[in-house]
């Protein structure tokens, strides 16, 4: 990444994070999210591909327009201009509390270039299974990511395998999710831009 903010804005009694990221030459995205309790509340994003094949684009224009953006949000933020799209994401936030999704195979996820996922879905209050969770994973920042599916069984189980898609050169993130009546969470990890240097993901960042 060539250039980000990150900011701290208090409003009344809440305070978020936002944070903003230019992805880089291979994902020309300037990306700003804004965070609370580590949860994304709001996106925006803005894509410069078109504009950096431009005679006239440097990186000093570059990094101008992310702070631009990066100041933008945090106005809106402060204005109340976002103030219904956070409440109602701070609902959903509530409703993924409602679930977990784990890596039960953190060490040995990616082997011969086939990447094999057990998944577990429980109740976050009793860590009862969710049977029939549906739960997809994609590795964000490949060449061509694709979602990978598959269905929690009688235990909240589900594996899912695949092969290893082509890697991009910059960041690359693996990003599973699970969807149920009672909610949604999703996990991330973050890894490395070749195959076989990534690691087995530990913790969710």
């Amino acid at each position: 990444m060539s250039s980000g903010f990150n900011t701290d804005v208090r409003v009344g009694d809440r305070v978020y994070h936002v944070q903003t990221e230019d992805r880089g030459p291979i994902h020309p995205v300037i990306d700003t999210a804004v965070y609370q309790s580590g949860r994304v509340l709001h996106r925006r994003s803005l894509d410069y591909s078109q504009f950096k094949t431009a005679d006239e684009f440097t990186p000093e224009m570059l990094a101008t327009r992310v702070g631009e953006q990066h100041r933008g949000v945090i106005e809106d933020l402060r204005a109340g201009l976002l103030d219904a799209e956070l409440a109602a994401a701070v609902e959903q936030s509530s409703l993924a509390a409602g679930i977990q999704v784990q890596l039960m195979n953190p060490t040995s996820w990616l082997a011969g270039g086939t990447v094999s996922l057990d998944v577990e879905v429980a109740r976050r209050a009793d860590r009862q299974p969710v049977v029939g969770a549906k739960v997809e994973a994609v590795i964000e920042g490949a060449l061509q990511p694709t979602r990978n599916a598959g269905v929690a069984d009688e235990l909240g189980r589900a594996r899912i395998e695949f092969p290893l898609p082509p890697l991009g050169k910059g960041d690359l993130t693996l990003l599973i999710q699970a969807m149920t009546d009672i909610g949604k969470d999703e996990i991330r990890f973050t890894m490395r831009s070749r195959a076989k240097s990534a690691p087995p993901p530990g913790t969710s960042p």
